[in-house]
């Protein structure tokens, strides 16, 4: 019996850092209004070059592993070199792998991370084994576990998104979710019904206005849509602005230490697992858990790769403030963007 099983991609990292390439200003052309550019046909010398893995089965496998819990990952990699090494490394973690398949179809997932771009990054990636874990493919017998983490699914495993749920629901298992795209542009219906099953909901910002229809700006107006959908503890990260999260009769809200980023990639993943991982060794209580959350995520923002530097269990860490006021029956949105 595992403690947690996650759910979700594995990728192997390439960082790259280097001050030669420059940004363009481009409204017209980039979504972001500016894109990155460098000569073309020539030669680009790199400052640091870094390989790690991840993706957000295995980093929020990791922090789990790290923080003391009977882990285990289920997911694809490639029957190559990449692969092999982030068994490996899922090993060494004391992550249990036995619920890894390997893709005979596709290599598998790459990234390339380039940063140190007036402190911003950009990331190029190939999706490939991933994305193609099917139903018959996932061991369900062997998925004994008190709790499930799904990270974002893609592709074949997208598909599988409800059926994970349902077998949760019927097995006693708990579920934190944090998805993406695919997962929030499932039909309504079906959507609404997956989510009223869920636990712990854990959205950033734009995740929460993708699955509201709601500018994330409009709080107010996000936070009651959410309600009629998900009745277990909902998250909504705001980056720099901290995290603001209700359990239907509290709100609470942290801010993040002040601090300069090495690296933001694998920041979501480590504060949802972390939430949870305090969650659970707190039996359930939010403030410990949104602590240990933000803690986990600003210690793997000090380092280049998605887990270097995730916080051990029992390692001293700074406490953020939590502040928790109660929230009115019949006026849950309008409690929840006051003050």
């Amino acid at each position: 019996m595992y403690d947690i099983i996650t759910f979700g991609s594995a990728t192997k990292d390439i960082f790259i850092k280097t001050k030669k390439f420059r940004v363009l200003k481009d409204k017209k052309n980039f979504a972001t209004g500016k894109g990155v550019c460098f000569n073309l046909g020539s030669k680009v010398d790199i400052d640091e070059i870094l390989f790690a893995s991840g993706g957000g089965g295995t980093n929020t496998a990791a922090t789990f592993a790290k923080q003391g819990f009977r882990t285990a990952y289920c997911g694809a990699v490639g029957q190559d070199l990449a692969g092999q090494e982030i068994i490996e490394e899922l090993k060494n973690l004391n992550i249990n792998t036995q619920l890894v398949v390997k893709s005979e179809r596709k290599p598998t997932n790459h990234s390339i991370v380039i940063s140190g771009i007036n402190d911003d990054r950009t990331i190029l990636v190939y999706r490939g084994a991933s994305e193609e874990l099917k139903k018959e493919n996932i061991p369900w017998l062997k998925l004994k576990t008190k709790w499930f983490y799904i990270s974002p699914l893609s592709g074949e495993l997208c598909k599988v998104f409800g059926d994970l749920i349902d077998f949760a629901v019927k097995n006693k298992i708990k579920v934190a979710l944090n998805p993406g795209n695919c997962q929030l542009s499932l039909p309504p219906k079906l959507l609404r019904k997956n989510l009223g099953k869920i636990d712990v909901l854990i959205l950033n910002q734009e995740e929460a206005s993708l699955l509201t229809g709601i500018s994330y700006k409009k709080e107010k107006e996000i936070f009651k849509k959410i309600d009629e959908i998900c009745s277990g503890i909902v998250i909504m990260t705001k980056g720099e602005k901290g995290v603001v999260l209700s359990d239907g009769e509290y709100l609470y809200r942290a801010l993040p230490p002040k601090m300069k980023a090495a690296d933001r990639t694998g920041a979501g993943d480590s504060f949802g697992a972390g939430f949870v991982s305090g969650f659970l060794r707190s039996r359930g209580d939010i403030i410990v858990a949104t602590q240990i959350g933000i803690a986990n995520s600003t210690a793997c923002l000090k380092k280049l790769g998605a887990k270097q530097g995730l916080l051990k269990k029992n390692e001293k860490f700074y406490k953020v403030e939590v502040k928790k006021e109660k929230c009115s029956k019949n006026g849950l949105c309008q409690c929840r963007v006051c003050g």
